[in-house]
């Protein structure tokens, strides 16, 4: 069975090595033309991620490459005094295995643990699939291949070609930004900023990174005139939405004329009934993202990618079969993870300084309180918080398909 997946940052790889364990023929093509490295911001990995990853062999180097964060502390322009969270126990009521890394540390590790039983192609895209599995590509020759699985991610191009323009998407009222800032400005293992209705800014950094990172989300009143490939309105936007909001976070928007690094896009939710069409599926963000940053997207990608390696290897070279399978068993997770995101897309930047004073409320009870407490209470909620402790991880797959 040959198998082209396109995107190499995280579901991609991940698909690529367990397809690969399976005796699959794997070729991944990305194209940058080399690995991204967009600055990008912190990811989570919750429980099912981990186990996966560990399986992967990799975790010891995830470890490596946490960020390390311990308190997160909170300004308030109306408060006198800034409150400080432990960020641990704080993220400890949502799952009982998390790590946080950065995404681009956590694409190159999965790309490492892949590259050698797979063969990767830089520089290159798909311009055309036809219904046999030939793929047309914009600089090498047409090739054809059994499935064609699409990992590239919110605007994904395989999505486009085979699902058309015209798909779901749900705007869930904000906005992400990150930029690259000197690491003098932030403290290691402290995420600190400043919080306003319907504004947050942060700046964290970790003890390998070269850099900071000041992370910007914000929810307008109306949706903005967007285009996700316009870099400099991207900045402008950025700089008219934190306006005002003075101190540290003036500093950090200077450094929009100089950032090596700068990401900005919609919180947008896709809402695809299916994500698989003939000899094409689609996992990860380019099928199902819940939404970035609030919606345990990467947990879902990397959750989702060996989901699918597992149904292939079930189903030997009955793909179709395969496909089904994969859209059943993912279901649950992704319409649970997209009801979670809308929930989160709310209470993450409130809309009120009473909002924000009760979640800095709760964030400081967590700290105060056992853990062992917070946990118990917290899984009462497993469709909420605790989401991604009740995903059923699939036994490995270790057989070729016939």
């Amino acid at each position: 069975m040959r198998a082209l997946i396109s995107g190499a940052s995280i579901a991609g790889p991940v698909t690529a090595y367990w397809l690969a364990r399976g005796g699959v023929d794997v070729t991944v093509v990305e194209h940058a033309q080399a690995l991204r490295k967009t600055g990008g911001h912190a990811i989570d990995l919750f429980r099912p991620a981990m186990e996966i990853s560990e399986r992967m062999g990799v975790m010891s180097r995830i470890q490596q490459r946490a960020t390390g964060t311990t308190i997160l502390t909170v300004n308030r322009p109306w408060s006198k005094r800034p409150a400080h969270i432990d960020y641990v126990k704080l993220i400890g009521v949502m799952s009982d295995r998390h790590v946080e890394i950065m995404r681009d540390d956590l694409s190159e590790i999965y790309y490492q643990a892949s590259r050698d039983d797979a063969d990767y192609r830089f520089g290159d895209r798909i311009t055309s699939i036809s219904d046999d599995g030939t793929v047309s590509f914009q600089n090498a020759a047409d090739e054809r291949f059994d499935i064609i699985i699409g990992a590239d991610g919110l605007h994904s191009g395989v999505r486009r070609l085979v699902f058309g323009e015209n798909v779901s998407e749900q705007f869930l009222g904000g906005y992400l930004a990150v930029v690259s800032v000197p690491k003098s400005l932030a403290r290691e293992g402290q995420m600190a900023g400043v919080y306003e209705p319907r504004r947050m800014a942060m700046v964290y950094t970790a003890d390998h990174l070269d850099d900071a990172r000041a992370v910007f989300v914000f929810r307008p009143e109306h949706q903005l005139d967007y285009d996700h490939r316009d870099v400099e309105r991207q900045k402008a936007q950025l700089g008219a939405a934190f306006a005002g909001m003075g101190g540290q976070v003036d500093r950090w928007l200077v450094e929009l004329d100089s950032t090596p690094a700068f990401y900005f896009d919609a919180i947008t939710q896709l809402q695809m009934d299916t994500w698989t069409r003939g000899r094409v599926t689609l996992v990860g963000d380019a099928g199902y993202c819940p939404g970035p940053a609030v919606g345990g997207s990467t947990s879902l990608a990397v959750y989702g990618a060996y989901v699918l390696a597992t149904e292939l290897r079930r189903a030997a070279r009955d793909y179709a079969a395969a496909f089904a399978a994969y859209e059943t068993a993912m279901r649950g997770p992704v319409l649970s993870s997209r009801a979670l995101a809308k929930v989160n897309a709310k209470t993450v930047v409130p809309s009120s300084r009473w909002g924000i004073n009760a979640l800095v409320g709760v964030a400081r009870l967590v700290s105060v309180l056992p853990s062992g407490l917070t946990r118990s209470v917290a899984r009462l909620n497993d469709r909420g918080v605790r989401l991604y402790e009740t995903m059923p991880l699939p036994a490995e797959p270790g057989t070729a398909p016939a």
